[in-house]
């Protein structure tokens, strides 16, 4: 008995010794990374400033493909822009000039009709594709495209100098005139008509750009364009109700 009791006391002393050095080795490991990660100023310690950077470095991490690890890239990395091919911006280009004649559509509804609901949409469409048009703008000036179509100073242009066609669904000068001259009943109708047909020209549009290779790819413009279209064809069911309902005026 007495022979096992000494050999376990001695075995448990040999054991707490021996953890008692691997504790130490790792105490002396850990500060050996530390010291090997954080520069040191003359005095041999780190400085506040030195201490600070390289708390505050960013990590970029980049994840892997699908089985694959991910990979810590150089804090120096910047993000590229992913391609996109000429049809996406000229898509977008022709999009904020598409956008801008349905603003000023829009633009005429306080001083030509009194109906609320027409009020109420036209305030809908004018927020929305205003807002768009900026979204388009920073979209093509972060890819040092022209935000416009025309060349400087040629408004209604082409860089061939020939007046610019209209884009799909766009009114005439002769619709917008005709738009401007009307007031109550008359204006309702021809701006829902107007209007109708300007949001399938924008149904094209996006028709149009997803119809041609490669181009709508980019996460971006892949999105506003599917929005786009998802809200045109909304609102030209809303319209399409409304041309149902005949206002007051008419019904007498």
């Amino acid at each position: 008995m007495f022979s096992n009791a000494l050999t376990q006391k001695i075995h448990r002393a040999r054991c707490k010794r021996a953890l008692r050095a691997v504790s130490a080795t790792a105490l002396l490991l850990g500060a050996a990374l530390i010291a090997a990660s954080v520069p040191v100023n003359a005095s041999g310690s780190p400085s506040r400033a030195e201490q600070t950077a390289s708390a505050s470095q960013p990590v970029v991490v980049q994840p892997g493909a699908p089985g694959k690890p991910s990979k810590t890239l150089p804090p120096s990395t910047t993000g590229t822009l992913p391609a996109r091919s000429q049809a996406d911006v000229d898509f977008m280009q022709g999009m904020i000039m598409h956008h801008s004649q349905a603003v000023e559509m829009t633009a005429l509804i306080p001083s030509h009709t009194d109906n609320k609901d027409i009020r109420l949409l036209g305030a809908k469409i004018s927020s929305s594709q205003s807002d768009e048009i900026k979204f388009m703008q920073r979209w093509l000036a972060a890819r040092g495209e022209s935000t416009s179509m025309a060349m400087p100073g040629m408004s209604g242009m082409d860089a061939s100098g020939k007046p610019m066609a209209l884009m799909p669904g766009m009114l005439t000068p002769e619709q917008m005139e005709a738009l401007r001259n009307a007031k109550g009943a008359d204006f309702d109708h021809l701006f829902l008509v107007g209007m109708i047909q300007h949001h399938n020209g924008a149904l094209i549009m996006v028709k149009d750009l997803f119809d041609t290779a490669g181009a709508g790819q980019e996460a971006e413009i892949f999105n506003f364009a599917t929005d786009a279209d998802n809200t045109q064809r909304a609102e030209i069911k809303i319209m399409q109700s409304m041309l149902e309902k005949k206002s007051p005026e008419e019904k007498r």
